[in-house]
């Protein structure tokens, strides 16, 4: 999902409160974001997203 508010790409990770917690692809801290700030990536921001974990795992 992207936080609207930020332009950040996340995975769910739950809801707490009000809120959907999201954390980076790559890992890191969660944040929380309300849902209506919520929407899908698109086609670009998915494939930035997966290439940012293979990057990762690859050491890159």
């Amino acid at each position: 999902m992207v936080d609207e508010r930020t332009g950040k790409a996340g995975v769910v990770m739950g809801h707490e409160g009000p809120y959907v917690q999201l954390r980076p692809p790559c890992g890191g801290l969660e944040w929380d974001v309300p849902p209506d700030a919520l929407r899908h990536p698109s086609q670009a921001e998915g494939l930035s997203a997966k290439v940012a974990v293979a990057n990762g795992r690859w050491g890159r």
